[in-house]
């Protein structure tokens, strides 16, 4: 699609490489960013029915994602995503569920779509998380009907490794009165 490689497309027989996008979408925001960092993932689609009632959306299938990374990768629990053995979406959904990825990318702005009430039409509830905001990625294009959600990761941030020290009084006439060799300074990132 638009020229881009598709990771996890129907036909992939990688057990392992199903597991780890399952795992990204089961996981919070900031650890799915970085295992779709370490793929190389530029952009993530998600299928969303909640608010023209398509009952066969992503979010209707993430159990099995659920099931799948946790086959692979024992830290992702069915349990953790259930509230008495049932799933939910609704205010009894689990922080983990209101908390993964999947919830976020199909939910983020939903109540702007609805009049505010946040009613998921295929699971005939309230969601139980309204309001939040995306930290990691940025919504590029929602279809008019919200069938088709298409994410951007958002670039890692400038930052210098370390802690940034203050300058202080003394520190600042130390490099005032130093020698006036030019010191080259070293590269932060080697």
């Amino acid at each position: 699609m638009a020229n881009r490689t598709v990771i996890v497309d129907n036909n992939t027989w990688n057990n392992t490489h199903i597991a780890t996008v399952g795992t990204a979408m089961s996981s919070p925001e900031r650890q799915a960013w970085e295992i779709f960092e370490s793929l190389d993932v530029k952009y993530v689609l998600v299928v969303f029915g909640g608010l023209v009632g398509y009952p066969s959306d992503d979010i209707n299938k993430f159990l099995w994602m659920v099931r799948i990374g946790g086959g692979v990768f024992p830290h992702i629990k069915e349990p953790d995503y259930l509230r008495d053995g049932q799933y939910r979406i609704d205010s009894q959904a689990t922080p983990t569920m209101l908390n993964s990825l999947m919830y976020r990318l199909s939910y983020y702005r939903f109540t702007e779509a609805d009049g505010g009430r946040g009613f998921d039409r295929v699971r005939r509830t309230e969601i139980g998380k309204k309001y939040f905001k995306l930290t990691h990625f940025e919504e590029v294009f929602t279809t008019h009907h919200w069938m088709v959600r298409i994410y951007k990761l958002k670039p890692v941030k400038n930052r210098l490794r370390g802690k940034n020290k203050k300058r202080t009084k003394s520190s600042t006439k130390r490099d005032k009165y130093s020698s006036s060799k030019k010191q080259v300074q070293k590269n932060p990132w080697h």
